[in-house]
């Protein structure tokens, strides 16, 4: 029987010249690549990734080759970067086998807790004052953790650049018996 995990990233942002100057990488390329590794080395086929927005920044086709090699179910939180100026979702981005059309927002449930997923931060959200957990990307590590407010991003030390578990981002928590 094959169990399905549900995993949760956010900016990537593959291609993006500009995060060259906070990641440890020589070039984009080396980004890319590293960041490919790192994906495919926690997530299975059947998996579920929800990525919580700024995907790439290539072209269409360049950005379709890095999302073929990924492993999983891939889910779209839209960030700002994975839209063009008018409001629409980037061709680039639109045109890729998603498991579930994009959306600017998402409900998930997780080991019995209800998850809200957003590419930004919120102070309150959805049912944030009964329990429930919020996972956003956007600001690169930089916000720190608020109740049951999580940044899932890349940049964060705690997460890595590989898409984390639940249980990864919320163990801290619970090992500690808070109840935020």
């Amino acid at each position: 029987m094959a169990f399905t995990n549900q995993f949760f990233t956010a900016d990537t942002h593959f291609g993006h010249q500009l995060m060259l100057k906070d990641r440890p990488f020589a070039s984009i390329e080396e980004m890319d690549r590293h960041l490919i590794d790192a994906w495919n080395a926690v997530v299975k086929p059947h998996d579920i990734v929800w990525h919580l927005g700024d995907f790439s920044y290539h072209d269409e086709a360049r950005t379709a080759a890095i999302f073929s090699q990924l492993k999983g179910r891939k889910r779209l939180i839209l960030g700002n970067h994975d839209l063009s100026n008018d409001g629409s979702v980037r061709r680039s981005i639109a045109g890729l086998a998603w498991d579930q059309p994009p959306s600017h927002y998402a409900e998930t449930r997780q080991e019995g807790e209800r998850v809200i997923l957003l590419h930004y931060a919120m102070r309150t959200w959805a049912a944030s004052h009964h329990g429930s957990w919020h996972f956003f990307g956007h600001s690169h590590g930089r916000l720190p953790a608020q109740g049951r407010s999580r940044d899932v991003g890349v940049d964060c030390r705690d997460v890595g650049y590989a898409p984390s578990s639940f249980w990864h981002l919320t163990s801290g928590m619970q090992d500690a018996g808070i109840a935020a």
